[in-house]
């Protein structure tokens, strides 16, 4: 149905990681506008005792418990530290739903990449909510909690072009993670989510856009993104309706149709017309990447040649 909601946070205790500022903050504010109990973790205490400030103002009662911590969620060790103090802070008791929010990119050319900025890539774009995923899962399958997690992927976990190596790569691991999970957890009745959100306009955007490539703004300047706030009505909108891949706009929906693989449809009729637009639309898109790219060639050599990295 067009208008069902499978899933209520009223009342429910979420954890949400990243929820200090940008989509994890707009998520975590919904969650408490809807009656949820949520716990968000970050890194930056400034920051997070500014989002549960904020926070504060959104509750619809006085028992919601809201709740933050500063953590790293780079290890399997930081994450299980984080995940224990969040229970510890309902009595023991896991959360009912895990929202992983947490991530970060650093766009650039793939030769230029150093070991630390590869490894660095991958561990922000995917073991940052693998982790996470990994002792979230294990205790609500202890505790018999049949709950939700959900997984932020991105646009570019679909499909990728120049300047994403790093990021990309993650973010479709993050994919068959979830898509995984999404089938092995029905053991427990536990539901898995991933969300594909195009560009946001966020602080962490415009971090990103010191480092990103010239050629890969220029292919990205169709696409004017979304606020964070507009991301998060997306995201939790796709939860409380059950489906497992989610989309926030139509340039995500045309690749999620055009690679949507073995993964449950979200509305037959609907997706049946997003597959006959991607006929159409995904072959178009990519010859035009690639002629930007094969225009941009001479350029980036000299590029190179300028940097010392050609002779």
């Amino acid at each position: 149905m067009f208008w069902s909601k499978t899933w209520n946070p009223d009342g429910q205790h979420v954890y949400v990681t990243g929820g200090s500022t940008g989509l994890g903050l707009s998520v975590s504010i919904l969650l408490v506008k809807k009656g949820a109990h949520v716990s968000i973790v970050a890194r930056n205490q400034e920051k997070l005792d500014k989002a549960l400030e904020t926070l504060e103002e959104h509750r619809v009662s006085p028992s919601q418990k809201i709740l933050a911590y500063s953590f790293s969620l780079l290890t399997a060790e930081d994450s299980e530290n984080a995940y224990k103090a969040v229970c510890a802070g309902h009595d023991g008791r896991a959360p009912d739903a895990v929202f992983n929010c947490a991530g970060a990119s650093k766009p650039m050319f793939f030769v230029e990449m150093t070991k630390e900025d590869f490894e660095q890539g991958m561990a922000n774009s995917f073991w940052i909510e693998a982790w996470t995923a990994w002792v979230a899962a294990k205790e609500m399958v202890r505790q018999g909690i049949k709950g939700k997690i959900v997984f932020v992927s991105s646009t570019l976990g679909y499909m990728t072009f120049v300047g994403w190596a790093n990021y990309a790569s993650g973010r479709h691991a993050l994919r068959g993670l979830g898509d995984t999970l999404e089938s092995e957890l029905r053991l427990y009745d536990i539901d898995v989510h991933t969300f594909f959100p195009p560009t946001m306009v966020t602080a962490s955007y415009i971090e990103e856009n010191k480092t990103k490539p010239e050629i890969t703004k220029i292919i990205e300047g169709t696409d004017e993104g979304l606020t964070s706030d507009q991301a998060a009505v997306a995201l939790l909108k796709g939860v409380e309706k059950g489906q497992k891949h989610i989309a926030g706009d139509w340039i995500t929906n045309s690749f999620r149709a055009s690679t949507r693989g073995a993964t449950h449809m979200n509305n037959f009729i609907v997706d049946s017309l997003w597959n006959f637009f991607a006929l159409f639309a995904v072959p178009i898109w990519r010859r035009s990447v690639d002629r930007q790219i094969e225009g941009h060639k001479a350029e980036h050599m000299e590029y190179l040649r300028r940097n010392g990295f050609l002779p």
